[in-house]
């Protein structure tokens, strides 16, 4: 299958290709558990994770840079009020678009090819990226907006964590690093370009070392073969009874005991 930009999302490139969004749907992160049995009814078209508002703001900054937000305003009437003007949300984000636009390093970082697609294999599965800025030969750059860039996070092991490997972000950066290396022949260095929601939109541009890509990577292909199995029908899939899939299909058999609305208590 020759991925575009039309059919990158399509349900066919999805069960093709592993991508990082589908591997930490049935892989999990730190702030989000796997469900297995998610992962499969998107592939299947029969779930679609809701929009958030949070999720259009980042996609209304993500349309500027990529240059398609004449496309994106198009697509989402909704982000408009009844007289045509911009909803307070998606002002901010053009608060965060003129806040990154006035920073020349920020700006240096987003400046190569935009929304570059590139395949290659991973574990023995075929993978897909779609890069937010690659600038060749230099770095590869992801752009992220995100509530703030400071918050801390506690795992359930009591550890705690940013932004970055919270929400795995960090395991994007290894498959991106490594499938630009298998089309490319360079390891180039990855980074995160960051800005806030908050009041005062904060920016930082966020590396992440190889060494610790490296870790993800290895962690990444000891998990593939599972996913496989899992997309080809070889196990049943898990469910996670935490996320809106299997709140929405639910189905009682049995009263709990309180203390099982604790998950790992």
């Amino acid at each position: 299958m020759i991925l575009t930009a039309e059919n990158y999302y399509s349900e066919e490139a999805n069960r093709e290709y592993l991508s990082v969004s589908q591997y930490k749907t049935f892989c999990g992160t730190f702030g989000r558990p796997a469900c297995e049995a998610r992962a499969m009814a998107e592939l299947n078209g029969e779930w679609e994770q809701p929009t958030s508002v949070s999720m259009l703001v980042g996609s209304y900054v993500d349309a500027h840079f990529e240059g398609t937000l004449d496309i994106f305003k198009a697509k989402h009437p909704e982000i408009f009020t009844q007289k045509g003007a911009l909803r307070a949300e998606y002002k901010k984000a053009e608060d965060i678009i003129a806040r990154i636009e006035r920073d020349p390093l920020f700006m240096k970082y987003m400046s190569g090819r935009k929304q570059v697609i590139m395949i290659g294999d991973i574990g023995g599965a075929k993978w897909k990226v779609k890069i937010d800025s690659l600038v060749d030969g230099i770095c590869i750059v992801d752009l992220k907006i995100m509530k703030a860039l400071r918050d801390v996070f506690r795992t359930h092991d009591a550890e705690y964590m940013g932004f970055v490997e919270f929400w795995g972000y960090d395991l994007q950066g290894a498959v991106y690093q490594e499938i630009v290396r298998q089309n490319t022949g360079q390891v180039l260095p990855f980074y995160i370009a960051a800005a806030s929601k908050e009041p005062e939109t904060d920016i930082e541009i966020i590396q992440i070392d190889d060494a610790h890509l490296q870790q993800c990577l290895t962690e990444i292909e000891s998990n593939v073969q599972k996913v496989l199995n899992l997309k080809s029908g070889v196990y049943l899939p898990i469910r996670c009874e935490t996320c809106d899939y299997c709140k929405h299909t639910k189905i009682l058999t049995a009263p709990i005991h309180y203390t099982e609305l604790i998950p790992g208590a």
